[in-house]
Order: C-alpha cells, then sequence, then structure tokens
C-alpha cells in the first residue's frame, strides 16, 4: 500500500509543469511573441493610412509608448501576482473567473491563434520564393503550423531553446535590413495626396494607422502565461518584459526610418513587399532571397513562440474547472500541456486558412488590446487590496496618470476601428460573446452535476 502511494507521489511531481526558464529566456520569449510577420509587412498599411513620413514615424512612437507602458503594467502585476496562467489569472483575481474565461475562450479563437495564423500565411507567401517549390499557400501554412506545434510538444526547454535560437537569428535578420534601409540610395517618391480615413480627420487617421501598429506590438503579456514555468517569476518576468518591449520599440522605430529613408512615404505605401524592396535597393535582386529567408525565420519565430505560451492559459483554465478536463492534462515525460498545444496549432491552422492577412489582422487587434486594457484596471484592483503591504520592487511609473493614459488611448483606437471596420469588429466581439454564453452554460451544467 505503501508503495502504491509513494508511486502515485512521484507520477504526480512527474505530472506537473517544470520552473525551466530564467530572465534571457523571458526577455527572448517577449521579442519572439512580438516580433513576427508585423514589421516585414505592416508598415506598409500603416503609411497607406497616415501617408505623411512624420505621421508614420509618429504612429509607432506613440505605439512604442503604449507597449512600454503595457509592459510596465504586466511587470508590476507580475510583482503582486506571480500566479500561473499571467493574464488569465490577473483578470481572474481582479474580477471575477468569467472574464478570466472569456479572455481565455477569445486567445484560443481568435486572440493568438489569429497572429499565429497571420504569421503562417506570410510565411506561405515566402515559401515559393524562397525554396522555388510551388505549393499551394495554405497548405505550407499549415504544414508548418503542424511541425512548430509538434516541436513545442517536446517539452518547455526543447520548445524555449528553439525559440531562442530562432530569436537571435531573427533580430541579426532584423539589424541587416535596417542597415541596408538606412544605407541604401534612398528612392525618390512622388508626393501622395492625403486622403485620411474616418472622415478626413488627422485623429481619424492615426486612429486606424494604429491598429496595424498595435497588431505589431500586440503579444508581449504572452511571458506572463508561462509564469509557472520561471524562476523567481516576482522578478524574472518584470525584468524579461521591460528588456524585451524596450529592445522590440528600439527596433520598430529603426526599421521605420530605414523603410522610409529607403523608400519614401509613397513607396512605403505603394508595396505589399517593403522589406524586400528595401534590400533589393540595398544590394540588388539577391536581396530578395536574403529577406525572404529572415522572415522565414521571423514567423518561424513567432509561431513557435506563441505555441509555447498560450496553450499555458488553457491549460489553466481546465485546472481551474472552467474547461474541458483534458486540455489541462500534462504529459508525464515532457512536462507541458500536449492537448493545449495541439488545440492552439488546430485552431491556428484554420484560421490561417480562412482569411487574408490584412484581415486576420484587424479580427486580432481590439479582442486582443481589450484584455490588455482591463489588465491595466487590474493595477487599480490590486492597489487598492494591498494598500497595507509593501510595495513591489517593479509599478507602473506615474501611475495613475500613465495608466489612465494608456486605457484611454487604446479605447480611442477601439472606437476608429469601430467606426472603420465594423464588420471585423463585430466579428472579435461574437467570439467574445460565444464565450461568455460557453461559460455560463458550463457553469450551470457543472451546478447541476
Amino acid at each position: 500500500m505503501e508503495e502504491s502511494r509513494n508511486t502515485m507521489r512521484e507520477s504526480a511531481v512527474v505530472a506537473s509543469l517544470l520552473r525551466r526558464l530564467g530572465t534571457f529566456d523571458l526577455a527572448l520569449i517577449t521579442i519572439g511573441a512580438v516580433i513576427g510577420s508585423g514589421i516585414f509587412r505592416t508598415p506598409s498599411v500603416v503609411a497607406q493610412r497616415a501617408h505623411v513620413p512624420a505621421l508614420i514615424l509618429a504612429c509607432w512612437a506613440l505605439g512604442g509608448v503604449v507597449a512600454l507602458i503595457g509592459a510596465f503594467v504586466f511587470a508590476e502585476l507580475a510583482a503582486r501576482r506571480p500566479l500561473s496562467g499571467g493574464l488569465y489569472a490577473y483578470l481572474r483575481d481582479a474580477y471575477n473567473p468569467g472574464v478570466a474565461f472569456v479572455f481565455g475562450w477569445t486567445l484560443l479563437f481568435i486572440g493568438d491563434t489569429g497572429g499565429t495564423a497571420a504569421a503562417a500565411v506570410l510565411f506561405a507567401g515566402y515559401f515559393e520564393p524562397l525554396t522555388g517549390l510551388h505549393v499551394a499557400p495554405t497548405l505550407v501554412a499549415v504544414v508548418t503550423l503542424a511541425l512548430v506545434t509538434a516541436i513545442n510538444v517536446l517539452g518547455v526547454r526543447q520548445g524555449g531553446t528553439w525559440q531562442n535560437v530562432l530569436v537571435v537569428l531573427k533580430i541579426g535578420a532584423i539589424g541587416g535590413l535596417i542597415g541596408a534601409g538606412i544605407f541604401a540610395h534612398p528612392h525618390a517618391a512622388s508626393a501622395v495626396p492625403v486622403a485620411f480615413h474616418s472622415g478626413g480627420t488627422l485623429l481619424g487617421a492615426l486612429g486606424v494607422a494604429m491598429l496595424p501598429v498595435l497588431f505589431s506590438y500586440n503579444g508581449f503579456q504572452g511571458a506572463s502565461f508561462i509564469t509557472g514555468e520561471t524562476r523567481d517569476p516576482e522578478r524574472t518576468i518584470p525584468r524579461g518584459l521591460i528588456i524585451g518591449v524596450g529592445t522590440i520599440v528600439v527596433i520598430y522605430l529603426l526599421a521605420n526610418i530605414g523603410y522610409l529613408h529607403a523608400l519614401g512615404a509613397a513607396g512605403l505605401a505603394g508595396t505589399h513587399t517593403p522589406a524586400s524592396d528595401v534590400m533589393q535597393a540595398a544590394i540588388g535582386p539577391v536581396g530578395a532571397r536574403v529577406i525572404a529567408v529572415a522572415i522565414t525565420l521571423s514567423t518561424l519565430g513567432f509561431m513557435s513562440t506563441r505555441l509555447l505560451v498560450a496553450p499555458r492559459i488553457y491549460h489553466q483554465m481546465a485546472q481551474d474547472g472552467l474547461f474541458f478536463k483534458v486540455v489541462g492534462w500534462i504529459n508525464p515525460r515532457t512536462h507541458v500541456p500536449t492537448v493545449a498545444i495541439v488545440l492552439e496549432g488546430l485552431v491556428a491552422a484554420i484560421i490561417a486558412a480562412s482569411g487574408t492577412f490584412e484581415q486576420i489582422v484587424n479580427w486580432v487587434v481590439a479582442p486582443e488590446w481589450a484584455f490588455v486594457v482591463m489588465a491595466a484596471g487590474a493595477v487599480f484592483v490590486f492597489r487598492r487590496r494591498d494598500a497595507d503591504k509593501p510595495p513591489p520592487a517593479t509599478r507602473v511609473p506615474g501611475h495613475p496618470w500613465t495608466t489612465g493614459l494608456f486605457i484611454l488611448t487604446l479605447l480611442a483606437i477601439f472606437a476608429a476601428e469601430l467606426l472603420t471596420y465594423p464588420r471585423d469588429t463585430l466579428y472579435g466581439a461574437l467570439v467574445m460573446g460565444a464565450g461568455a454564453v460557453f461559460f455560463f452554460v458550463w457553469r450551470r451544467t457543472r451546478a447541476v452535476r
């Protein structure tokens, strides 16, 4: 009997998440979760909506400020509540389990899987120029997602090491792109008539141009999802987040300066392949192949990081009894939530096969950032609850003013999206609404049992 009990204890220990990730891993996970397809494609979308070089750079700078404040929001939340599931746990404890569930549901059916799918679609578009093989882009996207899913099923250390290597290579490749843009001979760019969106106003143009910018900066919150596998999370996650996001802001600003120098605002707005055009301007036709390699590395790293972090949310939902129990299963050999990882890859593959890059971007932005806004609200909640406790080492600088401005800025951008892309915004709202209905039915069913 005693031997049987010991065996059960050992199995319980084996089938658990392991704390194997440090600050360096978290910084690279943050970079990998944010820098994917965006920097190679969305600058042209921003230029099409903003038109003017100063406004284009202002959008990226404002996005950087928003992302940095967001990083400090999550750094403080991690320092105050180093809980498994990160954002999911913050929403659960600050508000209620229903809000946390809808977040996880939205992440699964559009938020995280949509960003991963967009990266797969972009990767598929560069597959033929890179390899010379004529394969249907949808098939390439789906197979790539399957392979990346398989790698992450092997274990958190294996998945983490794989994504770390890809992120380091990605940073080097983007550094080459930045250098090419800054030192390339500038193209003559004709003036573009400024035909602003949203009623022809500067504020409206800024609002819709910020959508692809926020898409490109989105994902830093993913580092908090793997709190349960992070060593000393109270310190490691804040440091990794701030280092990672700070690096991303510098990379994005330099990349857009390079794009504008090489192509001009009109050239940037008139191309769907700005990175390839810059490299060709710098080093000729071989530049197209070089940038295809860079984009391949970047999108693979992005997909790998997303498939590493997001399934931990679905695992935690199942652990809390809010989702199907099988989703919370941890493989006793690899110590990862295998079913949750496969589920993430499957949904991402379905989305990749059903939408264009631009459409997926519009689907993803509002739902993902809506929960980031709620996380910022959680800072107010936890500060009030923790008033009699010593403050954490990491806090949002300038709170409550910076946090309040962060929330208002995002709400204004959501309003611009609703006015300009009501159908895509409605899709995200429907996914969230379906999650709320599922949660209500789930809780009622469980109560009856």
